[in-house]
């Protein structure tokens, strides 16, 4: 496993650490249903599921 050669600072380990975690999870609406979800995630609605605006799985067989 690569083990760096120098020492990094505590300003460029802590910039690094800094980015984790954001305060507030940001919300897209569906261009389908109008629905807000998760960026980059499925979300279902009325039995079907969604993904990037068109039905992944429809349940309502």
């Amino acid at each position: 496993m690569p083990n760096p050669k120098h020492r990094h600072s505590r300003s460029r380990r802590d910039k690094r650490r800094a980015n984790d975690h954001a305060a507030v999870a940001t919300l897209a609406t569906c261009p389908t249903t109008g629905q807000p979800h998760l960026f980059h995630r499925a979300h279902w609605f009325e039995g079907k599921m969604y993904y990037k605006g068109k039905v992944v799985i429809d349940t309502q067989a």
